[in-house]
């Protein structure tokens, strides 16, 4: 069924019965993960009890749940042929269709530049860097993602210095590109004469370097998607120090690198247009002239360019749209806002935007997909924390095994890939070059909702109607309701992760979350009061859970033992008190405690234990302290401390030794320095990042 599906995604349009296949065989693999997890939750209920009844019971037990696998998975293989006879039974043949859309960066090749606000800085650094007096063979890159306006720059550079160059050429590449077919293009732009048809790659790649190796020239190849069509293409090039020059736009930073590289490498990156750019563009674009004209428009006007995000696509696709006079505009300007970024995924109003940005969507392999679409879990506008994403996604099973890598390695390698192909966009970066935030563009997350309702994988509820009706399982579910309650009859068994960012304290009895996976909540801004807390002691019973991210726990009833919670690896709450048999979850990996000073007794059990935030030696007992050195697996540790004759800095010192994995230490204190006594000596054996952080209270 996976590779079925993984075929399928390759497809770029299906016909609409195998749509419903496709949508049928999805369904029917979510049944079947539902059978496996409730029967791995059956036989993993384990009692205190012990001795010959209570063994018997148990097998008679796990022998009934082996009973009723079995019939549920004949079941689901009676639904599997069914459905597979049905769609060859009523299969029609139909014509295909040799329609084709348009290539939106075919019309960039002939935008009015002279227009494009934003543009001049660009197209002055880029002309710069190709006009000095170098001779040898220089290659610029420009780099960004779809619809700032790499191809409208490379274009506009090329018509202005081609006059320059002997001969020129301007090719655009597919993201599977047909190099023979790109090769002979090249041929007759360069006036090279006719190309032999259907020869070898080496043949056409001789036939341009013999008639270039005494001739400059300007070459741009547009929107090139990977490396390996680059080291084809660049061997058309002689360096022949005629002052030749190449342009190579992407969307991909590492396929620009390795363009430039040893060939005086210049990389211009495509930022999105300011405020005032972006404001100077749409009046230039639409019927009006200025602001002054706008009157009732002008706050409608101020969300949809926030919403634009600064990309000139969407602005110019959207003005385009708002430019027609119409009797209502008003309406017609707030029903695009509207469509713009709706939570409901359903309503991505700009063809041509989609046609842009789901090129960088298709191009992405099946692992990075999976990912990509995580990002709509998160609210519009939020800062992600690389840390807490990469979690997620393990905690999720989106990360596959990697030899030699703890998941979260390659969790972050999926990360910086999304980066690196221009999906997200770096907020902070750390002293390393590493991105500790980053934020999704509002283009990009409106395409994230539409392919999340296309494939069943987020369901926003933004509205008590928004779980019910004709909609299939949802596995993922996006809680935006603050005021209004579900309806009783609303069934959630079969969701994997709920996340609800707005603080509604109306969500779903937990105990409806029969597989649940991920459970992320902020209730930090709920209005509920100190009597009546939101009850949340449910979590000890979701067997499957994995990850528990709370913010605001001071209004909430928390679990106080979570031991059942077996497979659990995160968790990362605010509040002050914790699980007293925390220490019994074998497969936790972080622990986020930042307000608890006091952790219970047996820390030395959490083998598994990778993050530590915080441990306090001021208020735990010397067991403690000798137990933090038996954390062998530990990278992460934040110490809190005031340093003081309580605290046994030689056992502290001997623990910290023991860490073998530890790669970084944060220690916070009201001291402005460590004090002699924490010789940290012998250090950490693995030990990267040292911080140390005054603050007054602690």
């Amino acid at each position: 069924m996976k590779d079925a599906l993984e075929r399928l995604a390759d497809v770029d349009e299906l016909d609409i019965q195998t749509s419903r296949w496709r949508d049928a065989v999805r369904e029917m693999s979510y049944d079947i993960e539902d059978i496996i997890d409730d029967f791995m939750c059956k036989i993993g209920e384990k009692s205190k009890k012990s001795g010959f009844v209570h063994d018997t019971i148990q097998r008679l037990r796990t022998s009934r749940a082996r009973h009723q696998i079995a019939g549920q998975i004949e079941d689901i293989k009676k639904l599997v042929h069914e459905t597979s006879a049905r769609r060859e039974r009523y299969k029609v043949d139909v014509p295909t269709s040799h329609n084709v859309a348009v290539d939106q960066r075919v019309v960039a090749l002939y935008a009015n530049a002279a227009k494009l606000v934003g543009m001049e800085g660009p197209t002055n650094e880029l002309v710069g860097w190709l006009k000095d007096n170098e001779k040898k063979l220089k290659v610029v890159s420009i780099v960004g993602f779809g619809g700032l306006g790499k191809t409208t720059l490379a274009n506009e550079v090329y018509h202005q210095l081609k006059g320059g160059f002997q001969c020129g050429a301007f090719v655009p590449v597919s993201q599977k590109p047909n190099i023979s077919k790109l090769l002979h293009s090249l041929l007759t732009q360069l006036g090279c004469g006719q190309p032999f048809h259907d020869c070898e790659l080496n043949v056409l790649l001789d036939q341009l370097r013999e008639n270039l190796k005494n001739k400059s020239y300007l070459v741009i190849i547009d929107d090139l998607w990977d490396v390996s069509a680059w080291n084809i293409i660049r061997c058309a090039f002689p360096e022949n120090n005629l002052g030749t020059r190449l342009i190579i736009t992407t969307r991909i930073k590492t396929v620009a690198e390795a363009c430039c590289f040893g060939h005086h490498e210049h990389i211009l990156e495509m930022k999105p247009l300011s405020e005032e750019d972006s404001r100077k563009l749409f009046f230039d674009r639409i019927f009006c002239s200025g602001e002054a004209c706008l009157g009732q428009l002008k706050d409608v006007l101020v969300e949809i360019l926030k919403k634009c995000g600064g990309l000139p696509l969407a602005i110019i696709s959207i003005s385009s749209l708002l430019a027609s006079e119409s009797a209502d505009q008003k309406e017609r300007w707030e029903n695009v806002l509207n469509s713009l970024g709706s939570v409901s995924g359903t309503n991505l109003t700009l063809e041509a935007m989609r046609q842009i940005l789901n090129l960088s969507y298709k191009n992405l392999p099946h692992h990075l997909k999976t990912c990509f679409l995580y990002l709509g879990m998160f609210p519009e506008d939020s800062e992600i924390y690389r840390h807490q994403l990469v979690r997620l996604w393990v905690s999720e099973g989106f990360v596959s095994k990697a030899r030699g890598q703890r998941p979260e390695q390659t969790a972050t390698s999926y990360f910086n890939e999304l980066v690196n192909r221009s999906l997200i966009q770096p907020i902070d970066i750390d002293t390393n070059g590493s991105v500790r935030t980053c934020k999704v563009h509002d283009m990009l997350l409106d395409l994230i909702l539409y392919k999340s309702a296309q494939e069943n994988f987020i369901t926003v509820v933004d509205n008590p109607e928004a779980i019910i009706g004709p909609l299939q399982k949802p596995r993922r579910v996006l809680f935006n309701l603050v005021s209004a309650t579900l309806p009783g009859d609303v069934s959630v068994p079969q969701v994997r992760s709920f996340a609800n960012w707005r603080g509604s304290v109306h969500i779903p009895s937990l105990a409806e979350f029969k597989y649940l996976r991920v459970f992320v909540a902020d209730f930090s801004s709920c209005s509920a009061d100190g009597s009546q807390k939101i009850d949340l002691t449910g979590l000890c019973k979701l067997y499957q859970l994995r990850h528990i991210w709370i913010r605001g726990c001071w209004k909430c009833q928390l679990p106080t033992k979570i031991m059942g919670l077996q497979m659990l690896e995160t968790f990362d709450i605010d509040g002050s008190c914790i699980p007293t048999d925390i220490f019994h979850l074998p497969c936790l990996l972080d622990l986020i405690i930042p307000s608890v000073k006091r952790l219970p007794e047996g820390i030395g059990k959490m083998a598994s234990l990778q993050l530590l935030n915080h441990f306090d030696t001021l208020h735990t007992s010397l067991d403690s302290i000798k137990g933090l050195g038996e954390l062998s697996n530990l990278s992460t540790l934040v110490l809190r401390t005031v340093f003081s004759e309580d605290v046994d800095m030689d056992v502290l010192n001997s623990s910290l030794a023991k860490l073998s994995n530890l790669e970084s230490l944060e220690i916070i204190s009201p001291d402005s320095w460590i004090p002699e006594a924490l010789t940290l000596s012998p250090p950490p054996p693995n030990l990267v990042k040292l911080y140390m952080i005054k603050r007054s209270h602690v």
